[in-house]
């Protein structure tokens, strides 16, 4: 299954994935439908954040990468009605964002946080523009 998720320099050198800090978790979103994506990516433009590109990659692709990185992976179903403060994140970013304005700069040119600069996530790499 194909999901959608907001990546910062897709295929550059300094590449990173969006993700959101809850509960002391570090969550990647998996959106299940592309328009909700394309949503999330435009309130996040609102909010002065990096403007993410949206790549449609395999689900159990993002998952595998989001174990080894220590992430959570969290899709967002087709339809999805939240219910909770912390659920209604997964539809709106926070209004409160960490400054990014320096992510590129950063040690592995990362946004924050930091997706470490590793031989794993080369490979990762290689797989996704493979399936693209």
């Amino acid at each position: 299954m194909l999901v959608h998720v907001l990546l910062y320099d897709a295929g550059g050198d300094s590449e990173g994935i969006h993700s959101l800090e809850l509960a002391g978790s570090t969550v990647v979103l998996m959106f299940e439908n592309r328009d909700d994506a394309e949503r999330y990516a435009g309130l996040l433009e609102a909010q002065d954040f990096p403007v993410p590109n949206i790549e449609a990659i395999d689900r159990e692709e993002i998952e595998i990468f989001c174990r080894q990185a220590g992430y959570e992976a969290r899709l967002v179903e087709r339809g999805f009605v939240p219910t909770t403060d912390e659920e209604r994140l997964l539809l709106a970013p926070p209004s409160a964002n960490r400054d990014v304005s320096g992510w590129e700069d950063e040690p592995g040119g990362q946004s924050s946080p930091p997706v470490e600069q590793t031989d794993e996530l080369e490979e990762f790499r290689r797989r996704l523009e493979n399936l693209l």
